[in-house]
């Protein structure tokens, strides 16, 4: 299989079914998480971004999982997400600085798919304001037609991948701690756009689960609560001074 090249239609009907876990994604209940290591010092404020056609309500699952395992957790209130405007990452921005304020220090940014787009070019306009950052499936890397959803961009904006309207290139390595997620299994993003090359990001982990499992599927959502956690224990020291 080519990992650079969109993924197959086989791929791609696979990922139909976790459509209806994210439907529901308000009504399930969610769990803590133990923690593999020990996290120093109270866990930072945690902001998750949604993907394409979708909002705050895809997302309540993982942020609940996040709040029941200790972490102070926050949606974007950025809508409903069809693409990377200007308007919108100057909200984006906004909300960050609110919750970096009110904590006195940096938050810890999950970007699910085109989420991950509006994590990555936050921490690199607010390095201040953001501890770490970690993308789900995000096609941040190389060819930006290397996903299943390109066309579906195109259609709902008034600009095109090829050409945003924003200045910011996401796949420039923002000063922070950057941890890509990705997976052979996913059915929308090609799995080297969701990883990246070493200098575009610190880490690159491995899931074996589908694009719209990881904010959908409980093991995978408790991964991403898990991996959160030992970055900030291992790689992602607590900041010396406050925001």
């Amino acid at each position: 299989m080519d990992y650079s090249a969109p993924p197959p239609l086989s791929l791609w009907l696979r990922e139909l079914p976790w459509l209806a876990a994210i439907a529901v994604s308000s009504f399930r209940k969610a769990r803590k998480v133990d923690f593999r290591f020990k996290v120093d010092g109270p866990l930072p404020p945690v902001m998750i971004l949604p993907g394409i056609l979708s909002s705050d309500r895809a997302t309540s699952f993982m942020r609940r999982t996040f709040s029941a395992s200790g972490f102070p957790t926050y949606a974007s209130e950025l809508g409903f997400v069809t693409g990377v405007t200007p308007e919108r990452l100057r909200k984006a921005e906004q909300r960050l600085a609110e919750i970096a304020a009110q904590h006195g220090e940096p938050a810890v940014l999950v970007g699910w798919s085109l989420g991950g787009i509006y994590a990555r070019v936050l921490a690199q306009r607010r390095p201040e304001h953001v501890r770490m950052v970690v993308t789900l499936g995000t096609p941040f890397s190389g060819n930006r037609r290397a996903n299943n959803a390109w066309r579906l961009y195109n259609a709902l904006n008034d600009h095109t991948v090829d050409a945003p309207v924003v200045p910011d290139d996401p796949a420039a390595k923002p000063p922070v701690h950057t941890v890509a997620v990705w997976s052979i299994d996913d059915g929308v993003v090609a799995p080297t756009s969701a990883r990246g090359k070493s200098g575009e990001r610190d880490v690159a982990t491995l899931f074996g689960n589908r694009h719209f499992a990881y904010g959908s599927q409980r093991n995978a959502v408790e991964e991403v609560v898990q991996l959160v956690a030992s970055e900030l224990a291992m790689r992602c020291p607590e900041p010396t001074a406050e925001v």
